[in-house]
């Protein structure tokens, strides 16, 4: 079991605004946070994304186009592709699924 609000509390401290708090074979489990008119500056990752929006609001911009990100919404992005949130509103906290784990693919 893990508690998200203890996760989240996690990236508070952390200079990149991310904070894993699983990891197993096949995939990791972080929380990412964007405080509202942040500048996410995260570089494309070798492994595939599922974002699944728990709080705030703002958009992200993949494949040429900008996704909605609000409260409940999963957003998923192939490994290798640049993306990035932006027009963050209102301060955006993320939970991550990364598969396999962050970090693993190079």
């Amino acid at each position: 079991m893990f508690e998200i609000e203890r996760a989240i509390e996690r990236t508070r401290g952390s200079a990149s605004g991310y904070a894993e708090f699983f990891r197993g074979p096949t995939m990791s489990l972080g929380v990412y946070r964007l405080p509202a008119g942040a500048e996410d500056r995260q570089q494309p990752h070798g492994e595939d994304e599922v974002y699944y929006v728990l709080r705030g609001r703002g958009q992200l911009r993949t494949a040429g186009k900008d996704l909605p990100a609000r409260p409940g919404d999963v957003l998923y992005v192939p490994a290798r592709r640049p993306h990035r949130f932006h027009s963050i509103d209102e301060e955006l906290v993320l939970l991550v699924v990364f598969a396999p784990p962050e970090g693993s693919q190079g």
